[in-house]
């Protein structure tokens, strides 16, 4: 068996696409422009890489971008200031703090401190409450590019079992609600998990993302199963330097019936989703219609 290979650099471009069309008919008939603010605190390389990225995907689509690029040591007080400016700016929709933060700034604060309408990562805990509880919430980025893959290529994921491997806040705990939520049967695997393959192996639905580079083989993948591979490690091999996700991408593939690649499956997806949550808060904080097909 070959995978199907889910290809999210392209379902990406189409997510953006589709931001891009509905941000113009919002300015058209309301005369509204979606503001995503970002903040970055310090001078780490791959943040920026990331600020840079977003920035850019921002304008592409129409959108206003507000950037500010704070130093290393600004104080948690200041910090806290600008995050209420922005809560109280209304050309601003979504607030984005970049992570990780300085050391000795306090994350989940900060985050906190964002109006919980404005955060489109999705990580207030009002927003994680009301994911949990099945309501209206802004869903973390990562986790809605997963779930908007697994509709395209499903259809309906009602009654599927579907296994996420990795815990965290971010993005283990909050796909396992939105596959829940969409009905499927939910198994949260781990470090401790005891028979990880076996487990593993029940799944019409592998989710990987546990930070570990290639840790999920062919031997923890049903025949014929779905894989969404989350992880982005960079290693060395052959005296290079690369990127590989938390599955081992040959191995699944030969007994998968589809997988995303690493690069090129979710990562795209994270950004277009950052897009499509502005959007939507935008679109609640205006009382319009949210866009279909954007949202859990």
């Amino acid at each position: 068996m070959t995978a199907k290979v889910i290809d999210g650099k392209a379902f990406a471009a189409r997510v953006r696409a589709d931001v891009a069309a509905h941000v113009a008919a919002m300015k058209q008939d309301h005369g509204i422009t979606p503001g995503l603010a970002v903040v970055l605190v310090g001078q780490d390389p791959a943040s920026q890489v990331y600020v840079k990225n977003k920035h850019a995907s921002t304008i592409e689509v129409g959108m206003n971008s507000f950037e500010h690029r704070l130093p290393a040591e600004t104080s948690e007080a200041d910090l806290l200031a600008l995050v209420q400016k922005l809560n109280n700016d209304p050309a601003v929709h979504g607030i984005l703090v970049q992570l990780p933060l300085p050391a000795h700034l306090n994350s989940d604060l900060i985050i906190n401190a964002i109006n919980p309408a404005k955060d489109v990562d999705g990580f207030h805990i009002s927003n994680v409450g009301l994911l949990g509880t099945g309501q209206k919430a802004m869903v973390p980025c990562t986790p809605l590019g997963c779930l908007m893959m697994l509709r395209d290529h499903y259809g309906s994921l009602a009654g599927l079992n579907a296994v996420v491997v990795g815990r965290s806040n971010i993005v283990g705990k909050p796909m396992a609600q939105l596959l829940l939520n969409d009905s499927c049967t939910v198994t949260i695997a781990h470090s401790r998990t005891k028979n990880l393959e076996e487990v593993c192996q029940r799944a019409d639905i592998l989710v990987a993302a546990v930070g570990r580079p290639e840790m999920i083989t062919a031997a923890h993948v049903r025949a014929g199963a779905t894989v969404i591979d989350v992880g982005i490690n960079r290693i060395e091999r052959g005296g290079k330097n690369i990127l590989v996700g938390d599955v081992d991408y040959a191995s699944a593939a030969s007994v998968a019936g589809a997988i995303t690649p690493v690069p090129g499956g979710v990562g795209p997806m994270t950004i277009a989703c950052l897009l499509a949550n502005t959007l939507t808060a935008t679109a609640r904080a205006h009382g319009l219609a949210e866009p279909k097909g954007l949202t859990a």
